[in-house]
């Protein structure tokens, strides 16, 4: 078994992202700081940036969507918003002022009208920093062009299917067949996330723009090798799965919006560009991982590969039908992995702008409590998320390698095309 492997070559080898057409637009540094990240490192100076960004986690936390692409929406509406609203000082005004007013109103009237529930911990949060900002023309303006970029923002993506009842869209399961996804045990759910290839991209020109070529054959080698591979490692009473590979498969279990919130809150207390630059790296971020998510669907939908659970008990390779995986199998095709098509838009696009390497920062995951790592790289993180899903028994490792290449092609596209984003609407 060769469990530990890494993607291939073509993935590992990187075209120079930061020389793509956005670069000059959203490059923020690739300078890393020589000290090592805290949990929760803070700049030297308030930063109304950072304070908007953990008012946006902790909104999207506490009274968020139960799907997690509405809740990348949110955030994509409403940091576009202020990155659209910081992005042109007018003359004559303070530009620091003029650009915490208008971050702090752009997102602050995004998250009420995308999370109304939160309105009055929101209305706090936006005193608070009016509070530092003095009072002026450069306040108020700034204050009225968060507001309307925020509008537009919200007007430009109604309808666009990407809210709960649309994403999970019914889904005809066709009849069972070799290869043909089939619901999972032990809950046998109907399928999730089928409405995401009928949603609306923010760059993507269609959902099935990057869609991938088909999986292995399933008398092929390859498809052979990863079912072996899943069936030794991601057993739940594995024989082979040390205790260290257990650890990442709970690690890297829940949610990619929560796991990579710190990471790129970490790049961006790193960053010393601009407000308006800020803005732009989590904007940008999310708006990727939105249109990743279309793409998996699409890709998961068109392709219909049955998941390993399915694979290893009705199979006709050594067919087990006590056989479970370690973890419970997410109720959508296998192919590809939708973690590692966030993993592979994540590391793209924080590369891009933040270069492929930080100073060391640690991370902590609620499916794995007690447990910190601590990371230097992006890669880093996608290579766990390969391991992760093969040996929680849910993923090939073809699934897991196919959704990175996906998720990388994705983020390139949005990197290709920023300039849609943050142009005067």
């Amino acid at each position: 078994m060769h469990q530990l492997s890494t993607r291939p070559t073509a993935h590992a080898t990187r075209t120079a992202l930061v020389a793509l057409g956005s670069a000059a637009l959203l490059a923020v540094s690739a300078a890393v700081p020589p000290a090592a990240a805290t949990a929760r490192e803070q700049p030297a100076q308030p930063s109304v940036t950072l304070d908007w960004y953990d008012t946006t986690a902790e909104t999207i936390a506490a009274g968020g969507a139960a799907t997690q692409v509405t809740n990348n929406r949110t955030w994509a509406i409403s940091w576009l918003a202020a990155a659209r609203a910081t992005g042109n000082v007018p003359a004559g005004l303070d530009r620091d002022d003029f650009q915490d007013a208008a971050l702090a109103s752009a997102v602050h009237d995004s998250l009420v009208a995308l999370v109304p529930t939160r309105t009055d911990e929101l209305n706090a949060a936006l005193a608070a920093t009016l509070e530092r900002v003095p009072d002026g023309p450069a306040e108020s303006r700034g204050l009225s062009a968060g507001a309307r970029q925020a509008r537009l923002s919200l007007a430009s993506r109604a309808g666009d299917g990407l809210d709960p009842t649309s994403v999970n869209a019914p889904f005809t399961v066709p009849p069972a067949a070799p290869g043909v996804w089939q619901p999972t045990p032990p809950g046998h759910a109907p399928a999730t996330q089928y409405g995401n290839r009928l949603a609306k991209p923010f760059l993507l020109n269609s959902p099935d723009q990057y869609r991938l070529p088909a999986p292995p054959a399933l008398d092929s080698a390859r498809y052979r090798a990863d079912l072996a591979e899943v069936r030794a490692y991601g057993a739940v009473n594995s024989g082979v799965r040390t205790a260290r590979q257990t650890e990442t498969a709970n690690f890297w279990f829940g949610s990619s919006l929560t796991l990579y919130t710190e990471p790129l809150r970490v790049a961006l207390s790193r960053s010393p560009g601009s407000t308006a630059q800020q803005a732009r790296l989590v904007a940008l971020f999310h708006v990727a991982e939105v249109d990743t998510q279309i793409a998996t669907s699409d890709s998961k939908y068109a392709h219909l590969r049955w998941r390993p659970v399915t694979a290893v008990r009705t199979g006709t390779i050594d067919p087990d039908p006590a056989w479970t995986p370690l973890h419970v199998t997410p109720a959508h095709p296998d192919y590809p992995s939708g973690h590692n098509t966030y993993s592979g838009a994540a590391e793209a696009i924080l590369t891009a702008l933040t270069g492929p390497r930080t100073a060391p920062f640690e991370l902590t995951s609620p499916t794995a409590p007690g447990v910190t790592r601590t990371y230097t790289a992006w890669n880093q993180l996608s290579q766990e998320n390969v391991q992760a899903r093969v040996f929680s028994g849910i993923h090939t490792r073809s699934a897991d390698l196919a959704g990175l290449d996906l998720g990388e092609r994705v983020a390139k596209h949005a990197l290709r095309d920023a300039g849609r984003l943050f142009g005067a609407l």
